[in-house]
């Protein structure tokens, strides 16, 4: 019980309030990456960023404002609209002893970089018997964003976490952003970082002190005992909002926010399911050959005495996003659908 100077409760002119923990500062999921940025810049002489419009324009969505005026041009280096020529820069650059960060202005543009990506920076380390790393991070916005049809809204998480030699990561939170990106920066391998268009704005609270997020590693977002949603990155918010719908109808979900797609933790999944019996997917993207699909084979192959139904996925449809709002609304995923495969698992209609 907390004890209250001077007696207990209003009659002594004290709140419960005033002896609450202070909250941490709430910032945007651009300046936590900014702030993860510049952090492992002052530390290590080693890193640098490139990308389209990093420099004067102070990134295309901001996130790298100010990084300019306190680092030069020399490390926060603008480059021509040539994805593949500065991913192999930095890929040698990496070699070389450096620490890279890549931006890619969106991660639908690094498959004009795909072979410096996996057949180089992948691979450089296996090729060369260990004489030499790859510790470098390619990062940008991942995934659809409003009205910017095909060619500007691919996931690419699963192209990406096809490949060994790669770590594949997307936060959810501004907490996570940080924490991982400065694991993803330290790491002697090649760091797949997938943030969202649509997240750069929002807000939540991050320690000012040091602190790492550990890659490989879920966190469960919500708990629950009657199903669990799994997810990352942006469709996190989605299982949160379904489940506090879901919790409405009697229905409790879990939701486990992967946070790292490569390596997997195996075990938070299989944790999960053994305490729930059931289990939802939720991978922006398209289901075939999908992440989703990778995870569901997974809990089927070491946890199929466990499943009380089967495991179900959640996708984007599978067409090319279209540029209508109406037509994109029908292949995104919503709340609604998460919701639909709830019930279905759980047996309702």
């Amino acid at each position: 019980m907390l004890a209250i100077p001077g007696g207990t409760g209003s009659a002594a002119g004290v709140t419960l309030a005033a002896f609450e923990e202070p909250r941490l500062p709430a910032i945007q999921m651009r300046e936590a990456i900014r702030q993860a940025m510049a952090e492992e810049m002052r530390r290590d002489p080693m890193v640098f960023l490139m990308g389209e419009e990093v420099a004067y324009y102070d990134g295309a969505y901001k996130v790298s404002q100010g990084m300019l005026e306190e680092f030069g041009p020399d490390r926060i280096v603008d480059t021509p609209i040539s994805e593949n020529g500065f991913a192999g820069l930095g890929v040698g650059a990496a070699m070389a002893g450096m620490r890279p960060i890549i931006e890619f202005m969106t991660f639908n543009f690094s498959l004009v970089a795909y072979d410096q990506v996996i057949n180089s920076a992948a691979r450089i380390y296996q090729m060369s018997a260990g004489q030499y790393k790859c510790p470098m991070v390619f990062r940008g916005p991942n995934g659809a964003a409003e009205n910017l049809a095909s060619q500007h809204s691919t996931s690419v998480e699963s192209i990406y976490a096809h490949f060994p030699g790669l770590k594949v990561v997307a936060p959810s939170t501004p907490y996570d952003a940080k924490g991982l990106l400065k694991s993803a920066i330290r790491d002697d391998n090649p760091v797949i970082f997938l943030e969202s268009e649509m997240m750069y704005a929002v807000k939540g609270e991050v320690p000012t002190e040091e602190y790492l997020v550990p890659i490989g590693k879920a966190d469960e977002k919500r708990p629950g005992t009657d199903l669990v949603l799994i997810s990352w990155g942006k469709q996190v918010v989605n299982c949160l909002k379904a489940a506090e719908s879901l919790e409405k109808e009697g229905i409790s979900a879990a939701v486990l926010d992967l946070r790292s797609l490569r390596p997997l933790d195996h075990d938070a999944i299989f944790a999960a399911v053994a305490r729930t019996h059931r289990a939802v997917v939720v991978q922006e993207g398209f289901a075939f050959a999908g992440v989703a699909a990778e995870i569901t084979a997974r809990i089927v192959e070491s946890c199929f005495d466990l499943l009380d139904a089967p495991v179900l996925r959640v996708t984007n449809r599978d067409v090319p996003m279209p540029y209508a709002t109406v037509l994109e609304k029908q292949v995104i995923i919503t709340p609604e659908r998460i919701i639909e495969s709830a019930r279905k698992v759980m047996g309702r209609k």
